[in-house]
C-alpha cells in the first residue's frame, strides 16, 4: 500500500499531462521525459544530485573510518565519546538542517562569529554561491557520520590484534597497516554504507535542504528529489514530477547494479 502503489502511480502518471486540480489527464507517450533533458532547471539539478551524492558519500566514508580508528583506541572515557559522536544520528533530519542553519547564521551563528574572530571574515552560506552547496553538504555529513562511525568501529573490534601485532613487528608502519591491512578488512562494511550512503544522499536530504536554503539561492542547491518536490507540490506539475521520480529510481538502480559488480572485486571477506 505505501510503496508499490505510489510506486506503480509515479510510473503510470509520468505519461500524462495533469491539470492543476487533478481532475484532467491527457496521455501524452515519453513527452514528459523528453521535456525534463531539454529543461536546463532539471538539468542542473541532475548535476548537483550527482556531486552533493559523490562528495557526501566519499567524505563521510573516510572520515568516519578514522574517527573510528581514533574510537577503537584504548583511551580514558572512550564509551563517553562513543556515545556522544552518535547523538548527531538520534536527532531527526530536519532538527539536524535547522541546527546547521543556527550555527551557520550570517548574524547570531557560531561559525561565523569564529571566522571572524581567527580569519576576520565572514560568510553567507545560504545566499551566495558556492558556500550554500557547502552548508548543505556539511550537514548531511555531519547526519551520516555516527551511523558510519559506529559500523566501523563494530568492524575494527572484529580485526584479530595477532595481524596488526605481526605487521608491526615485520616493520610496517602506522600508515601502511592501516591501509594495507585494516582498510582491506573492513571492505565488507565499507561496501554497505556506501550503498547505505547513496540512498541517504539521494533520498533523505529533503529536509536538510528545505530547511537550510530551500534549494537556493535561484536552485543552486536544488537536488532531484527536491525538484520533485517543487514541480510536484508547489508548482503542481505531477506529470513531470512523477516522470523525475521514474529517472531518480532508474538512476539508483543502474548505479547500485553497477556498484554491486564492480564493488565486490575489492571486498574482502575475513
Amino acid at each position: 500500500m505505501f510503496i508499490y502503489f505510489p510506486a506503480f502511480n509515479s510510473f503510470y502518471l509520468s505519461f500524462f499531462k495533469v491539470s492543476v486540480f487533478g481532475n484532467r489527464k491527457m496521455f501524452v507517450w515519453f513527452d514528459n521525459y523528453k521535456e525534463l533533458f531539454t529543461n536546463e532547471t532539471f538539468i542542473n539539478s541532475f548535476k548537483f544530485t550527482l556531486i552533493f551524492t559523490t562528495v557526501t558519500v566519499f567524505v563521510s566514508i573516510f572520515v568516519a573510518f578514522f574517527i573510528a580508528l581514533v574510537l577503537n583506541q584504548k583511551i580514558p572515557g572512550v564509551r563517553i565519546f562513543r556515545t556522544i559522536i552518535f547523538a548527531p544520528y538520534a536527532v531527526s533530519t530536519a532538527v539536524a538542517g535547522a541546527l546547521w542553519g543556527f550555527l551557520l547564521n550570517p548574524v547570531v551563528g557560531h561559525v561565523n562569529y569564529l571566522m571572524a574572530r581567527l580569519f576576520g571574515i565572514q560568510v553567507n552560506w545560504f545566499t551566495t554561491i558556492p558556500y550554500a552547496a557547502y552548508a548543505v553538504i556539511i550537514a548531511s555529513i555531519w547526519k551520516t557520520l555516527p551511523f558510519n562511525i559506529i559500523f566501523y568501529i563494530a568492524a575494527l573490534q572484529s580485526i584479530p590484534d595477532e595481524l596488526i601485532e605481526a605487521a608491526r613487528l615485520d616493520g610496517a608502519g602506522a600508515w601502511k597497516r592501516i591501509w594495507k591491512i585494516v582498510f582491506p578488512l573492513v571492505s565488507p562494511i565499507t561496501y554497505y554504507l556506501v550503498i547505505m550512503s547513496i540512498i541517504s544522499a539521494m533520498f533523505q536530504s529533503f529536509a536538510i535542504i528545505d530547511v537550510m536554503t530551500r534549494g537556493g539561492p535561484g536552485d543552486y542547491t536544488t537536488n532531484i528529489i527536491y525538484r520533485i518536490y517543487l514541480d510536484g507540490f508547489r508548482f503542481s506539475k505531477t506529470g513531470p514530477a512523477s516522470a523525475q521520480s521514474v529517472i531518480l529510481f532508474l538512476i539508483m538502480i543502474v548505479f547500485t547494479l553497477i556498484y554491486f559488480k564492480l564493488g565486490k572485486r575489492s571486498v574482502h571477506y575475513q
